[in-house]
């Protein structure tokens, strides 16, 4: 780029000095001045090529900067093991969806989900299985939230969240039900489970009518006692509380 700017104010000085000798009774050349003109117009070009060079490459140095930033707002967003959404994205959704529901007057149901004696599933048959044994679980959740607002994180450990929104007490159920049933059916063996010979799930669950004055954490909060119920109640089982309870 240094070099064709020179060259262009070589051309002009040039054609300048052309000029001065003129008026001073030079007699003045229309082949240099064609010459020089020629010169000036392929510089134009060439300054056009490298400015379109230069645009595609920052255009290409952006986009590769967004692809980047969305791979890791993604990575962010979901569970490296699972394979599901994170607690992350669950605390950011949770606080967007209550505050939609709150203005359209919807309902939210969460859903509490523990992996029944998962310790003693680690220490029998070891960390790689009980990752495999999480993936399955995490996975099999996910297969019973048919609508596509519904969604599954990992809270932690071996604990799940899911998130239905538009969902009422009955339709919160019927989900945990099906929860219930399809871990079941996995038939994952815990031969040091107290309460089955294959790997259940315990769950708790609330639901309420929507208002802008209620956090995402309230309902955690909830359900979490719910699944503390249904723990002490034999575990295997859903207990529903009422969020206003």
């Amino acid at each position: 780029m240094e070099d064709m700017f020179a060259r262009e104010t070589g051309i002009l000085e040039d054609a300048m000095m052309h000029i001065r000798e003129a008026r001073e009774g030079a007699p003045l050349s229309v082949d240099e001045f064609e010459k020089l003109i020629g010169e000036y117009r392929m510089l134009l070009k060439m300054h056009k090529k490298v400015i379109k060079i230069s645009d595609r490459a920052s255009a290409n140095m952006i986009t590769g900067q967004k692809e980047q930033i969305t791979n890791l707002a993604d990575k962010v967003h979901y569970d490296i093991l699972t394979g599901i959404y994170s607690r992350r994205y669950l605390e950011e959704n949770l606080k967007r969806l209550i505050k939609g529901l709150s203005r359209s007057g919807g309902k939210l149901s969460v859903l509490m989900i523990d992996i029944d004696f998962f310790k003693k599933y680690n220490d029998t048959y070891g960390h790689n299985e009980g990752d495999l044994c999480l993936a399955a679980i995490a996975q099999a959740i996910s297969g019973c939230l048919s609508r596509a607002n519904d969604f599954v994180a990992r809270y932690g450990g071996e604990e799940f969240t899911a998130v239905l929104p538009d969902t009422d007490e009955a339709g919160a159920g019927l989900i945990a039900g099906k929860i219930l049933k399809k871990v079941k059916s996995l038939n994952i063996p815990n031969e040091k489970s107290e309460i089955a010979s294959f790997v259940t799930v315990s769950i708790g669950v609330t639901s309420s009518n929507v208002v802008h004055t209620q956090k995402g954490s309230d309902y955690i909060l909830r359900a979490d006692k719910a699944l503390y119920e249904s723990k002490n109640g034999g575990r295997n089982r859903y207990t529903y509380i009422e969020f206003d309870a």
